[in-house]
């Protein structure tokens, strides 16, 4: 605290930053060691001598107050503890018995993962290699099994603890600090949009004046202003060699001289003329549907001609030499003599003999002739002899300084690719760990063919952390790495060559995967639908609608139940049932993970859209997504125990901004239980994802293991879980999920979609949904939009939760009501 207090005026005057924002630099800062901490100033400050100042005094300062606070606690117990005669055993030959709070940062961990996640050394698993200096095992937490599942607490954290491992690099740091006021930063233009009536989220609100006012669009300009040194230190982080940064800005003198392509290539969705449609010079704007229409036409082809050439450049910017082998300045330089005495041979019917150019002259006295003889050998030139003697190199000589420092630049790049390897993964069990990850995600060939012969890419992939599962201390974050928006016009940058395109860092990562796993079906690419494609297929998937089996007509259902409208809606006919993964099997663990974010409770509204921008909202006659949720969960559930015989129930968990655990529900505490679901937040659902994960693991702790980054691990004997979620719309975070559970093989788990009926952006959501079932057979799907019949839902939702075709005989017995169990 008072480091902080006597930090922060002084910080202030060098960073144009928020009170709060500025606390938490200082903060981390502390965690950091002395050298690490300079240097993390001296990326965030510059190199000014008030910046070097403040860095000084602000070590000198926090090593006075370290050193005054170990007086006193030493002065304390002096009174009081009686040293031993031997020195304390070792609990971890890396750690030495002690663990070093400051090692932990208060943001992040400096290799991407949050402090909640570290773990304690007493609960590792120690066997005699663990003891002799190997690696030790990750072990589950102490202590008895779970209570029975109509008994047990809601789970509680993990308290396993684990040797602190730190790690940072570039990608890292900028992360830490962009991750400060990113979420804040989205929600506040979330609000500003919603004020000012812009529904479509890739537009921004304008209010063109003379001088800024104080509206809520200048202000929030404002803060976006004040946060270009954030986006040049993360633009820093992220470009390839031979980029150049750029951003939005408009300001003074850098309209003619900005180098954004955007600027002058895409055109406004306002339109050429600053007002609005009421003609009012000082009100905010309106877009223009046709303006808009030819702004999204004009980035997506600008997107794509720039992703290509993004592309080329980095390929052709590679090393030329193998950077892994030992031997690369020999060969290289072997291949250029070779290359360069490659000439006509004469012929002996030729009468006329060849020209003899001045650089072969030269390229002849480097040479020797093929007979051994001196007197073939050619004389250098008074010219070459005057060149050398000033200090003139040949071409020669210029071509070999240019190999080996090709070479020297391929062995750096092949010493930073190690450091950074051996800093992410430290031991043997971390790197078995992220081998098996890339195997299971069908990326080991792609990633070992980056490795050899992009190494650039592949360094600049392994910093941002592609090449290993998601730390499991993101799910709780309001911002991490993968949350960070791609705004290809603002400047704001992705992480793979060809980032324009793409929403978030989140998206981005997702379909690279897709595209570069390997794909037994013989399909090479999975691109990612740009925006008038989406809305295209949206409106032909939605246009395939038919009416539902009449067969599953149920006068109980809840449209019937409200009177919402007369009849079902139409139905898009969920693609026939094909089992991938194993039939479910009696160990199986079955949960239900619901979606309780405030539109579930809202009056179902259908989106009004001219071209492609919304223009306001129509409200739909369909039940809230809240009670068609309630009655297919209780219809869902109901079935479940009659097929597995586990009348006790099934657990429970909701999640909105946060995740709750309500109970294990059954036919006959549903009501009961439901008054303890609140509605209400965004849709986060990594959060209950992470919350299913820790309750699954702690009933099944014995067969698994909990790493302290990547969190818990299946062991071959343990369960598999099949979760059931419910979802009304697109998650803020859905592509991590997704990507999530590309690299599991333990966990099944079936979507359902509840949408608004004539909703365009319910059914981009189903496409999107499809798609990632279609290539990951650990994911099914089923939607329904309107007025929704109950039964045929439930009927297909089993079918993919329990991996085989349920005919409709068996069905019908499994909708009967389970006997009453005392």
């Amino acid at each position: 605290m008072a480091l902080q207090q006597w930090a922060l005026p002084q910080l202030s005057e060098l960073l144009p930053l928020d009170e709060g924002e500025l606390k938490q630099i200082i903060s981390y800062t502390d965690t950091l060691p002395d050298s690490e901490a300079a240097k993390h100033l001296g990326d965030l400050l510059g190199d000014s001598p008030s910046a070097f100042q403040f860095i000084t005094s602000f070590i000198a300062r926090r090593a006075e107050l370290n050193a005054g606070m170990s007086k006193h606690v030493n002065d304390d117990q002096s009174a009081h503890f009686t040293p031993p005669p031997h020195p304390p055993p070792s609990h971890h030959p890396q750690t030495n018995g002690n663990i070093d709070s400051k090692q932990t940062p208060d943001i992040m961990l400096s290799n991407g993962v949050g402090a909640d996640s570290i773990t304690d050394p007493k609960n590792l698993r120690q066997d005699s290699s663990s003891m002799n200096g190997q690696p030790p095992a990750y072990a589950p937490p102490s202590g008895p099994p779970p209570a029975a599942a109509s008994s047990r607490p809601p789970p509680a954290a993990s308290s396993s603890k684990a040797p602190t491992h730190k790690h940072t690099n570039a990608v890292i740091r900028a992360a830490e600090l962009r991750a400060i006021d990113e979420q804040e930063m989205q929600q506040m233009l979330q609000n500003l949009q919603f004020e000012y009536g812009i529904y479509n989220s890739d537009i921004e609100p304008e209010h063109e004046t003379e001088y800024p006012c104080g509206c809520s669009i200048h202000r929030y300009q404002a803060r976006k202003w004040r946060r270009y040194g954030v986006q040049d230190q993360w633009s820093k982080a992220v470009m390839y060699p031979g980029e150049k940064a750029y951003t939005d800005n408009a300001g003074p003198g850098m309209t003619l001289f900005s180098n954004n392509p955007y600027r002058f290539r895409v055109v406004s969705p306002y339109g050429y003329y600053a007002g609005n449609s009421r003609g009012l010079m000082w009100g905010p704007q309106r877009p223009v549907p046709g303006y808009h229409a030819q702004s999204i036409h004009q980035t997506i082809a600008l997107n794509n001609s720039l992703n290509h050439e993004a592309q080329a450049s980095i390929d052709g910017k590679e090393p030329k030499v193998n950077i892994w082998a030992d031997d690369a300045l020999e060969t290289a330089l072997a291949n250029m003599s070779v290359s360069d005495n490659k000439r006509p041979v004469e012929k002996a019917s030729d009468s006329k003999p060849h020209p003899v150019k001045a650089s072969d002259e030269k390229r002849q006295s480097l040479v020797p002739p093929s007979g051994g003889a001196t007197a073939d050998k050619p004389k250098g030139s008074r010219l070459s002899s005057f060149r050398k003697s000033i200090g003139i190199k040949s071409s020669e000589e210029r071509q070999v300084a240019k190999v080996s420092k090709a070479v020297n630049k391929g062995q750096d790049l092949r010493d930073d690719i190690q450091a950074e390897e051996n800093g992410r993964w430290p031991d043997d069990q971390w790197r078995y760990l992220v081998a098996n990850y890339q195997e299971k995600v069908g990326m080991t060939k792609k990633i070992a063919d980056l490795r050899a012969r992009s190494p650039t890419q592949y360094l600049h992939l392994l910093r941002a952390g592609f090449f290993e599962p998601i730390p499991v201390a993101w799910a709780n974050q309001a911002s991490n790495p993968l949350k960070f928006s791609i705004e290809a016009a603002a400047g704001w940058r992705g992480i793979t060559p060809a980032w324009r395109g793409y929403e978030d860092t989140a998206e981005e990562r997702l379909y690279w995967v897709l595209n570069h796993r390997e794909n037994p079906g013989g399909v090479t690419s999975r691109m990612k639908p740009d925006f008038i494609s989406e809305m295209d297929m949206a409106r032909a998937r939605m246009a395939t609608a038919v009416e539902p089996p009449p067969l599953y007509f149920s006068a109980d259902d809840t449209c019937h139940t409200q009177h919402t409208s007369a009849g079902y809606s139409k139905q898009v006919m969920p693609t026939p049932f094909r089992a991938y993964d194993r039939p479910e099997t009696p160990t199986d663990d079955t949960m239900i993970l619901l979606d309780v974010s405030g539109s579930m409770d809202f009056d179902p509204l259908r989106p009004v859209y001219d071209q492609y921008l919304i223009t306001g909202y129509n409200k739909s006659t369909q039940p809230k997504n809240k009670d068609v949720a309630k009655a297919i969960i209780r219809r869902f559930s109901e079935a479940m125990a009659n097929h597995d015989h586990q009348f006790g129930g099934y657990d429970l968990t909701t999640f909105a901004n946060s995740a709750n655990y309500i109970g294990t529900i059954n036919h006959e505490n549903l009501d009961q239980m439901w008054r303890k679901v609140r509605i209400g937040g965004g849709t986060r659902v990594m959060t209950g994802w992470q919350k299913v994960k820790d309750l699954h693991f702690q009933k099944h702790h014995e067969s698994a293991t909990h790493h302290p980054i990547y969190g818990w691990q299946a062991g071959p004997e343990t369960p598999m879980l099949r979760l059931l979620l419910l979802l009304d719309g697109e998650a803020t975070d859905m592509d991590e999920f997704e990507l999530d559970l590309l690299g599991l093989s333990w966990a099944h788990v079936t979507i359902f979609l509840i949408g608004v009926e004539g909703c365009p952006h319910h059914h981009r959501h189903a496409n999107e949904l499809q798609r990632i079932s279609d290539v990951n057979h650990h994911v099914s799907f089923v939607d329904a939009q309107g007025n929704t019949p109950e039964r045929f839902v439930t009927h297909e939702l089993l079918k993919r939760h329990l991996g085989y075709e349920i005919t409709m005989q068996e069905f019908t017995q499994m909708e009967e009501l389970p006997p009453y169990v005392e």
